[in-house]
Formats: structure tokens, C-alpha cells, sequence
């Protein structure tokens, strides 16, 4: 057959895939700029195949460890077809290529769905056992490149730097950014057998690390960035397939990693957990503010990543999970009187263990329904907490079947007290549907905060041939539930939470309208969460938390405020008991930030100061509204008072907003707005602005524009 290319222009993306004349695909090049034509021998050039699938008790072709490379039948598969599919709303359209292994009869058709003015596409892999034997699969690639590194003419050790975000409970978004060799990635021969691996287990998606990854490109000025989008389990790595080239490999659950496999039966198909991968010039910036682009376009639409309602919730420093009507009422009217728009009542609210969700009969004079009545009287929104996938094996719904739960081995997975319901059976499904409904119907709830406070590990093996595909199955079945959930209430809020940002991943985010970012406790290291977390969730998604305390100075108090300032609200604190300058502090913040919220949904991060760590001295996180840029400043326990923060580029348009025009910029101190030395000085031309911090501890919201 004679060669074909398929070739994909938008924005900065271009995207090139060869068939040979032999029938081999190769995605030759996935970058930010044109093609440039290569000399490829012949080792490069079969690198270069599109996907990787290994079949048990298939050889692979080459010497590589544990890299999944080389795969067997990945490298025998031949082109079949390809087409483009344009989208009805012409927003977007998917490239299909369909390949074939003739000695199995495995059909692969690989995805790429790609976004109008987005650089870059989202990928997933389909499987078809066309044949007439099982096929048991122990990998499949969402995304497969060999290239990553060839822009430029240094070698990759020299020139590469990847950008990796670590997460734990109370210490999300961490990044680091090293060398490959920093990494533990070193050119050591034709090719290594090591990698650098990154996955998370089980059914908490980024306890660890978050499913993000930037590779920095620093000869060309350019990067290549990925995200797997799975509530689950999911593995990426990078490493060399030769000398002088890297590659990258994104994938949801495999038998290495994710305790996965899953025989095909003749006439079955599976398909891969979706992935995003994308080019961009600049750096890791840059790379963020395409990821924010394209989440905001993929996610459901709903009225509150609008309008973004102020949230009290009265767990974090304030009733701990001891809810009754003396402690909820004056917090009621205390979070009313400050200006916020729902009321959570957080865990404590139900009768007994977590399972049954009945609402407690002891703790609120005329029922829970009393309590919710009198939240909307207040003008509130009432929310509920729940940690619905959960059940304390001193429930009574304990005694349901085995097949309710994850199990192994023939006993039931247990964590932190709890047993995890399985989404995979029907009744599982009916008992979530039927809480929901019923809260919902009898309550007027409008505000739900799922929590999840386990990981239950490696998966079940009840109706699964391995616990990593009982696993998957849950995860799906999970994700379809919430899917009819919105369906049934598309106007309903869900904050998603698990401990914190312990399920911080975009197939979950893609339906909940926010996420709980941290149950960080210390407001001090909030601060610094909350300033990086944009780099993985857009600000009108991300819940933080604010919780002033009846012994916060006026400084604590603001520096609470601030940490809320540019993302989702989420008051807690005994917000009745503070004193009137702590309370006025409150309302300003709230006030000043309902000024805010009706463009954080188009607003672009930026880190001028670089992006923080959990113990940093200093950070500034700015957005770029219209016409105007917002910054949020802290300082921690350095001793300088003043700030330098060098604005640069982005310092350019101030002023010239798509709906205000031209006009004369200034800058101001937005909160508190009696800090007036907060400005110490706006050198203009520099594009650089001086910050007067008084004490350590403080923190001051500025606007220019």
C-alpha cells in the first residue's frame, strides 16, 4: 500500500501519523510547532507506533524491564482505516484509526478528540477480539508517544525537565520540578531498562501524586502535558526507547500497576480510560492555563460554575461533627448575617453508623426537617454531608449480601471502619438513588457534600477475573450513577471531597461542580494549597477553605479571607462567636469577593513568584480578568515586609477590558480595602509592584486595572 499521512492543525497543536507502506502507524510527530521532516533509522522509526497492547503469553520485542514498550501484539498491528467525524456543534471532531493484528483478530481503534482553539486532544483506546480465541489483555495505552524530546539539538538529558504534582492528605498540589537525571532518568546506553513511573491505586485517585504531568522542553520553550482522567487507578511513564529519544505512555489500570488484566471473549470490546495530552509554547504556566481552557469546556454545564454561591459548612473548626439545633442555629444566622448563600451541615446529622442516612431523632427539636426549614427561612440554601459509598460494618446495612461490597478472597475489604459499597450491583445503585431522592424530596436539600474517607485498595474479585477490573467496573458504574444523578436534579450542587483532595481527578470533576481542594487545618498552609491549586483545577471549582477563630487577630482573619478570595467559599469557623472587627472582616471579604466571582470563571492563573510549596515564605497566585489583573499576595515567617512582584507580559492590556474599554489604570489594595499602604509602590514601565505585608502572617488582595 502506498504511505498516508493524517495530519491535525488547531491552535498551537500539530499532530502528524504516517502509515507506511507496510501498513505500520507511526505518530511521527505531537508537538506545538510544524513537522520538521526527520532521517529516522529503523529502530526510531518502529518506536514511533501509535499503540501499545500486550497479550498474555506474548513476547516482547525488545529488552525493556518493566516499560511498557515493546508490547506484543502493539507492534504487529496494521492499518485498516481511519476517518474524521465532526461534531454536530462543529466544536469539536475525533480522528478514529483502526488497526488489526491478523495472528489474533484483536481490532484496536484508537481515539483523538479534538477541541476547537484547543492545543490539545483527548485519547482513548478501543479493543475488539474479532477472532475466534480469548484474549486475555494485560495493557492498553490511552496515549503512546515516542518523541517527545526530538524538538531542539541537545540531548534529552540536558535539555528535559518534568514537572510532577506530589499530593497527600492536607498537602495537596505539591509540585517539584527536577532534570531527568534529577529524576533518576539518565542516558546510560542505546536505551535503559528504568523509567520513571508514576500511578496511584485503588479508589483513592491521587493520594499520592494527581494525574498530571508537564514536560518541560527548556531548548525549545515548549512543553508537552498530560492528564488521565479516571476515579480509579492509572499509571504514566517516561523513559527512553533509545538513545537520543523519550517517550511517554498514559494508561488507565494494567496488571503491573493496577492488579488489572481482562480476557476478551470473541465479539467483546473494552475501551481504555480516557486521557488528555496536549503542546503548548512557553512553560509550565502556560501549559496550566491550556488544561483550565479545556476542562472548563468538557465539564457539565451548570448554573453554580456561574453564579458560585458562598458556602458554610460547620465541620472545620467549628462543630467537629456534633450538629444539633442549639450549635446550628446561631451559626445560621451568623454565616446569613455574613453574607453566605448555603448551609452545610457537615457528618453527625444522620442516626447511627454511616449506611443507612436516616436522619437523627435526638439531636434537632422537630427533626432534621425542622432545621432544614429553618435554614431557607434565613434565605440559605440547605446542604447535607454524606459519605455515600461508605458503610461502618456497625451499620445495619452491613448485613447485606457480600455482593454489596468489595471483597477478596472471600472477605470483605474493610478500611477505617468501613466497608465500600460496589456501584457494579443494582440494589448498591437503587440504595443510592433512593437516599439522594429521599433527602432531597423530604428535606428541600439543595446542596450535597459527598465525602470519601477510604481507599479500599486494589479492588474486588466478585464477578471480576481480576481485582483491578472489579475495580474499574465500580469506578464506571460510579461515574454513570452521578451521570443520572444530575439528570434527575440538574439544578442540585455536589461538592466532591475525600479527605480533602484525595480523589482529585477530572472524570470526577467533569460532573461535580466543585472540589474540596484540602482539609488542611492550619489556615497558614491553606494559603499556600489554595495558591497552587489552580495549576490542576480552575478557580471556580476549587473549594477552599476559610475559618477564623474567636482567637485570630485582624491579620489571621484577612489572611483567611484571602485564601478564598479568587476561588469556591468555604466558610467554617465559629463564625457566631468572633468578635465585631472579626465579623466586619468576614462580610468585607465576602462582599468583595461576590465583586469577583462573575469573571472567575474565564479568569487565566498565573505564579509571578513561581508556583508555592506547603512551606514557602512568600507566594503570590495573580488571575487575568477583564482588562484588569488580581492578585492574592502571602507572607509567611520571612522577616522582609515588602514584596517584589515582577508582573512582566502579563502586565500589558491592563486597562483595556472587552467590556470597560479603554481606560486609565490603577492599583489598589481590594482587600481589606483600608490597608491602603499595602501598595508601597507600581513601577509601570517595569511592570514590577511592591507589596507591604506588616507582620508575618498577613496576606492582602490587590487589583490592577
Amino acid at each position: 500500500m502506498a504511505t498516508i499521512r493524517i495530519e491535525h492543525h488547531e491552535a498551537l497543536l500539530h499532530m502528524l501519523i504516517e502509515v507506511t507502506d507496510d501498513g505500520s502507524v507511526k505518530l511521527l510527530h505531537f508537538a506545538s510547532g510544524p513537522y520538521e521532516e526527520e532521517m529516522l533509522d529503523d529502530t526510531s522509526y518502529a518506536n514511533r507506533r501509535l499503540v501499545d497492547v500486550q497479550i498474555t503469553g506474548e513476547d516482547h520485542v525488545i529488552h525493556h524491564g518493566l516499560k511498557h514498550v515493546g508490547t506484543v501484539p502493539g507492534t504487529r498491528l496494521k492499518y485498516q482505516s481511519h476517518q474524521f467525524i465532526e461534531a454536530a456543534d462543529s466544536r469539536s471532531r475525533r480522528l478514529e484509526i483502526r488497526q488489526s493484528d491478523a495472528a489474533t483478530g484483536l481490532a484496536v481503534i484508537s481515539h483523538f478528540q479534538f477541541y476547537k482553539g484547543l492545543s490539545l486532544a483527548r485519547t482513548w483506546t478501543e479493543l475488539r477480539n474479532e477472532g475466534e480465541q480469548p484474549l486475555p489483555v494485560e495493557y492498553v495505552s490511552s496515549f503512546a508517544y515516542n518523541g517527545a524530546a526530538k524538538e531542539g539539538s541537545l540531548p534529552w538529558d540536558q535539555k528535559m525537565r518534568l514537572h510532577l504534582p506530589r499530593n497527600s492528605w492536607c498537602g495537596e498540589v505539591q509540585w517539584q520540578q527536577h532534570s531527568l537525571p534529577e529524576w533518576g532518568l539518565s542516558r546510560v546506553f542505546d536505551h535503559s531498562v528504568n523509567r520513571l513511573s508514576v500511578h496511584s491505586l485503588g479508589t483513592w485517585s491521587s493520594y499520592e501524586h494527581l494525574p498530571v504531568g508537564v514536560l518541560e522542553n527548556t531548548e525549545s520553550g515548549s512543553c508537552l502535558f498530560w492528564q488521565i482522567e479516571h476515579n480509579g487507578s492509572w499509571q504514566w511513564e517516561l523513559s527512553d526507547a533509545e538513545v537520543n529519544e523519550l517517550y511517554v505512555r498514559l494508561s488507565g489500570p494494567n496488571e503491573d500497576e493496577g492488579h488489572w488484566s481482562r480476557t476478551l471473549q470473541p465479539g467483546e470490546s473494552f475501551e481504555s480510560v480516557p486521557a488528555a495530552a496536549g503542546a503548548v509554547q512557553g512553560g509550565f504556566t502556560e501549559a496550566a492555563r491550556e488544561l483550565t481552557r479545556y476542562l472548563r469546556q468538557v465539564r457539565r454545564k451548570n448554573e453554580d460554575n456561574r453564579t458560585l454561591p458562598v458556602v458554610y459548612n460547620d465541620f472545620m473548626h467549628s462543630l467537629w461533627g456534633n450538629p444539633t439545633t442549639a450549635r446550628v442555629q446561631p451559626l445560621v444566622d451568623a454565616a446569613a448575617a455574613a453574607g453566605c448563600e448555603i448551609y452545610c451541615i457537615d457528618a453527625g446529622w444522620y442516626e447511627g453508623e454511616l449506611g443507612e442516612w436516616l436522619p437523627s431523632v435526638s439531636r434537632f427539636e422537630g427533626g432534621l426537617a425542622a432545621m432544614a426549614g429553618y435554614i431557607r427561612s434565613k434565605g440559605l440554601i440547605p446542604g447535607l454531608w454524606l459519605e455515600l459509598e461508605s458503610v461502618h460494618r456497625d451499620s445495619p446495612l452491613s448485613s447485606k449480601p457480600d455482593d454489596w461490597f468489595f471483597c477478596k478472597r472471600g472477605r470483605r475489604v474493610v478500611d477505617a471502619g468501613r466497608y465500600q459499597l460496589d456501584f457494579r450491583n443494582p440494589e448498591v445503585v437503587r440504595h443510592a438513588d433512593d437516599t439522594v431522592d429521599r433527602l432531597i424530596a423530604e428535606l428541600g436539600i439543595g446542596y450535597f457534600k459527598f465525602d470519601y474517607n477510604q481507599n479500599a485498595g486494589t479492588g474486588t474479585d466478585i464477578a471480576a477475573e481480576s481485582l483491578g477490573d472489579g475495580l474499574l467496573g465500580h469506578n464506571r458504574a460510579y461515574l454513570a450513577w452521578a451521570d443520572r444523578l444530575f439528570r434527575r436534579h440538574p439544578e442540585l450542587i455536589v461538592e466532591s471531597c475525600a479527605s480533602g483532595g484525595m480523589r482529585m481527578d477530572y472524570a470526577t470533576l467533569e460532573r461535580f461542580s466543585l472540589q474540596c481542594v484540602s482539609d488542611q487545618m492550619d489556615y497558614r498552609l491553606m494559603g499556600m494549597i489554595a495558591a497552587a491549586s489552580p495549576s490542576v483545577i480552575p478557580p471556580e471549582q476549587a473549594g477552599i477553605w476559610s475559618y477564623p477563630l474567636t482567637s485570630s487577630d485582624d491579620e489571621a482573619v484577612i489572611f483567611n479571607m484571602v485564601n478564598v478570595m479568587l476561588f469556591r467559599v468555604i466558610m467554617g469557623g465559629p463564625l457566631a462567636e468572633l468578635d465585631e472587627a472579626g465579623s466586619a472582616l468576614v462580610r468585607e471579604g465576602i462582599t468583595c469577593y461576590k465583586s469577583l466571582r462573575q469573571e472567575l470563571a474565564e479568569a487565566a492563573a498565573f505564579w509571578p513568584l513561581g508556583i508555592p510549596q506547603l512551606h514557602s515564605s512568600r507566594a503570590c497566585l495573580g488571575l487575568q480578568l477583564d482588562g484588569r489583573l488580581v492578585l492574592a499576595v502571602w507572607r509567611m515567617d520571612q522577616d522582609e515586609e515588602l514584596i517584589e512582584i515582577p508582573l512582566g507580559k502579563r502586565a500589558k492590556g491592563i486597562g483595556q477590558g472587552k467590556s470597560t474599554g479603554q481606560r486609565e489604570s490603577a492599583v489598589r489594595c481590594l482587600y481589606p480595602a483600608r490597608a491602603e499602604d499595602a501598595v508601597a509602590a507600581w513601577d509601570a514601565e517595569r511592570a514590577v509592584l511592591c507589596v507591604r505585608l506588616p507582620q508575618a502572617y498577613s496576606a492582602r488582595v490587590i487589583e490592577i486595572g
